[in-house]
């Protein structure tokens, strides 16, 4: 019976540590990804523009102002849409 569990506890080490791995791997590649994407696919800011036609440039700004706040800088707007 005792070694029946050590085999157990070993399987469970192994398959902890695989599914760690290819966790890490999975989040490496999609970081990869996103980088090169941002890299050579920049947006446009189209989409910037529009919206400040509709809302008008002081609410455009606060909208801005206040996602910057938010996400220290790190956030972008992409699409603002009237509800």
């Amino acid at each position: 019976m005792n070694e029946y569990i050590q085999e157990a506890w070993t399987l469970l080490g192994v398959g902890m540590v695989t599914v760690f791995i290819i966790l890490m791997v999975v989040v490496l590649i999609g970081n990869t990804i996103i980088r090169v994407v941002n890299r050579y696919f920049p947006e446009s800011d189209n989409g910037k523009v529009a919206a400040e036609r509709s809302f008008g440039n002081s609410r455009v700004a606060a909208i801005t102002a206040a996602v910057n706040m938010v996400t220290q800088g790190k956030g972008r707007i992409t699409k603002i849409e009237k509800k």
